[in-house]
């Protein structure tokens, strides 16, 4: 196994300390315009992405929005020098080989970071997720297992913010967080959409929600978010146990990612339910589960076992599936899983 230098995986440490610590929200892509209708003054928050801006609300011109804006304007003032000091520990992880992303990607997360969509309980899912184990666990990945263009992110309709049934205040989260505010991700949306493109790049956004009792095709309303999420079978074995993480990018950026053993597991799932005609997807799949697999035994053997209890508790076509997909590890790694199941 290729580990990352003992001092990358130390930085790596410091900037999620740092990270946890406080946010350090800057006023990159953003802007305060006015618009004068009726002989009345309405203020606008205007976001900058690549050539598009798209202008979100804030309200009618008066004391509360005035002070609203200089909070704003202050809080980037105040932690322009925390942030300095994080973007300058990310060029030293970069330049020790740990894994980032393009600045498209980078740009991208930014945003979904500022949007609060990981504040009220929003998981990171997919490949990229797999791309920031490799700094939290001090491994560098082939690069052939890190590359993708599309951005999962994993949202619990039932248990956000632990508080279930109740509706999330999104706005008000944002503005007690000290992050700044933009309401939602400056994407291209339509009704009932669960996936979202950057016009002009490469990019999308998928929102994913878990999948119980019968089968569903339609989008389930994330009232939290007020968007639409695709259910997906099993997504809450990832969700039930999430751990914070740092994309390394821009000045350090704060996301949720499922628990790396449970991630893995979830990967052989997804393999065995996968078709032929997506065997390239599906032996993707299977490495990137190898190779965390191998990683956690040999390092974090105690994640394995805490996986394999949660997944005993799930149902049988949960387990059928997952012995299925661990038919494709190589023999060696399925003698050594065999002692936790």
């Amino acid at each position: 196994m290729d580990y990352l230098p003992e001092s990358t995986q130390l930085l790596y440490a410091q900037l999620l300390s740092q990270c946890l610590h406080a946010s350090t929200p800057s006023g990159r892509g953003l802007s305060f315009v006015s618009k004068t209708i009726k002989n009345s003054i309405y203020w606008y928050l205007q976001l900058t992405v690549g050539s598009r801006k798209t202008q979100h609300y804030i309200g009618p011109d008066s004391n509360v929005t005035q002070t609203l804006i200089s909070n704003e304007k202050q809080l980037w003032e105040k932690t322009e020098p925390d942030r300095l000091a994080r973007e300058r520990l990310v060029n030293m992880l970069v330049s020790g080989d740990a894994h980032t992303v393009s600045a498209p990607e980078a740009r991208l997360f930014e945003i979904i970071e500022r949007a609060g969509i990981f504040l009220v309980g929003g998981v990171l899912v997919g490949a990229h997720a797999f791309t920031v184990y490799g700094n939290m666990l001090g491994v560098n990945w082939p690069s052939m297992l890190t590359q993708t263009h599309d951005v999962d992110i994993a949202r619990d309709n039932h248990i956000a913010l632990g508080l279930r049934n109740e509706p999330v205040n999104l706005k008000k989260v944002l503005l007690e967080s000290d992050m700044g505010f933009i309401e939602v991700p400056a994407l291209n949306r339509k009704a009932a959409s669960t996936s979202f493109r950057i016009q002009g790049k490469q990019l999308s956004v998928d929102i994913l929600t878990p999948l119980t009792g019968k089968p569903k095709s339609k989008p389930v309303l994330i009232r939290a978010l007020n968007t639409y999420a695709e259910p997906l079978r099993f997504l809450d074995y990832l969700l039930d146990d999430t751990q914070p993480a740092v994309l390394v990018a821009r000045a350090g950026i704060l996301l949720n990612t499922p628990a790396p053993a449970r991630y893995a597991f979830h990967k052989l799932i997804t393999s065995s339910r996968r078709s032929a005609a997506l065997q390239t997807k599906t032996m993707k799949d299977t490495d990137q589960s190898e190779l965390l697999l191998s990683v956690l035994l040999e390092d974090r053997p105690g994640d394995i076992q805490a996986a394999v209890a949660a997944a005993k508790k799930m149902p049988d076509k949960f387990l059928e599936q997952l012995e299925s997909g661990m038919e494709k590890l190589s023999d060696e790694l399925i003698n050594k899983l065999k002692k936790y199941f």
